[in-house]
């Protein structure tokens, strides 16, 4: 689950994003408590507090008092919008620059895509 490539609360915060995208946590469900989650994964509960407070500040994750953090109501969508958008800046607008520069048309890479051939 964690490697040493970027902070552990990001990444603990990127793998409870991936959860909600894949419906894995669903909405209002509640996510496993810090402690819980530090004992889990053998980490200290304050790197866990920082993903969790992260994503409390992305919207993604509300505090119940006293009861512990849920998955907010639009959380899913709003990850997938932002997937989205990152995809497009990502890897559609670099492979459409690419495809004018060598000469290929949009309507060939739509076809290409559309035989689903790799």
């Amino acid at each position: 689950m964690l490697d040493d490539r970027s902070p552990i609360y990001l990444q603990i915060a990127d793998s409870i994003k991936v959860d909600i995208l894949r419906r894995t946590l669903a909405a209002d469900e509640q996510v496993m408590s810090t402690n819980q989650f530090a004992a889990t994964f053998q980490m200290n509960p304050a790197t866990v507090a920082k993903a969790y407070a992260r994503l409390v500040d992305e919207g993604l994750l509300y505090k119940k008092r006293g009861v512990g953090m849920f998955v907010t109501k639009d959380a899913y969508e709003k990850l997938r919008r932002q997937r989205q958008e990152r995809f497009y800046a990502d890897v559609v607008g670099p492979m459409l620059a690419e495809a004018r520069m060598i000469g290929i048309s949009g309507r060939d890479i739509i076809k290409y895509i559309e035989r689903g051939d790799p």
